[in-house]
């Protein structure tokens, strides 16, 4: 399975992969009908509460992971979507995030990928 990640504030590099944005909020400043993707899947985003905790402070990274880990193991509907459509093409995760480290995209990048070897 090929899961990739980008910032939808970047120009897509062309592939042919399943684009998913996985932010609750839309990103600001974009419209939605310029903006490439193919699914916008705001339930997979963490909880606002969560999301405002950690406001992608790096010391609070392993704590933000645990907690979404946890929101991601009772929605098991929208995983098993991505999971499914991972199986069958290429997906991107996309974010609108400034920090390319620590933002919910890598933290479910890394939890499907945990999945799929279960």
């Amino acid at each position: 399975m090929d899961i990739r990640i980008e910032r939808i504030y970047d120009k897509p590099h062309g592939d042919k992969s399943f684009r998913i944005l996985v932010d609750k909020l839309w990103p600001r400043g974009l419209s939605k009908d310029k903006v490439s993707i193919d699914l916008w899947q705001r339930d997979i985003g963490p909880s606002n509460s969560l999301r405002k905790w950690f406001a992608h402070d790096g010391n609070k990274w392993s704590k933000f992971k645990n907690h979404y880990f946890k929101e991601l193991d009772n929605n098991k509907a929208s995983v098993g979507m991505i999971l499914d459509r991972a199986k069958e093409q290429p997906i991107t995760l996309l974010y609108g995030a400034r920090e390319q480290r620590f933002n919910n995209a890598v933290a479910l990048k890394e939890y499907l990928e945990k999945k799929i070897k279960e």
